[in-house]
This record gives C-alpha cells, structure tokens and sequence, in this order.
C-alpha cells in the first residue's frame, strides 16, 4: 500500500502552479483597480444618485400637502424632511 505524502501531492500539481499564480495575480490587479481607481468615481455616483432621489422624494411628499417647489412653504417643508432623515439615522427621532 502506497502512502500519499504533502510532498507527492505538492509535485503532482507543480506544472499548474504558474498557472494558478499568474491568475491570483490578476485577480489581485483587479481588486486593486476597482478599488483605487474606480472606488471614488463609484462613491461619488452613489452619493449623486442618494441626493437625487432625496430630492425627488422631497418634492413628492411635499407637493402631496400642496407646496410647489420654489415657495416659502416648500423650502421649510424640505428642511423638515432633512431633519427627520438625520434623527432617523441617528435614532434620536421624537414622535411631536
């Protein structure tokens, strides 16, 4: 009976290991590319993409109460509206 040993099985696979290392090595590249080149391209369409959506919402629930966009009415309504948003994040809302 024949014994397998670490050694045996480490020169089984010897050929494909430049194989295996070169695509770490890309993979690793890759990871890097995404991270430091289009991470903050990346960051700064998610934060666009928030402040409109925060706007759109804004401008739905604020004319719902009849407040057009562009009034007294409307701007406070969207100070308020912020204000929640914050006391949300921060759990520290209280019901009025």
């Amino acid at each position: 009976m024949t014994q397998a040993t670490t050694a045996s099985v480490i020169a089984k696979y010897s050929p494909a290991s430049p194989i295996i290392s070169l695509f770490v090595a890309v993979m690793v590249a890759c990871g890097l590319y995404a991270i430091f080149v289009t991470g903050p391209d990346m960051r700064a369409a998610a934060h666009q993409q928030l402040a409109q959506t925060t706007s759109d919402e804004n401008l739905a629930f604020c004319e719902k109460f009849g407040m057009r966009a562009g009034s007294s009415e409307f701007a406070l309504c969207s100070q308020e509206l912020a204000i929640f948003r914050q006391s949300k994040l921060s759990g520290t809302a209280q019901p009025r």
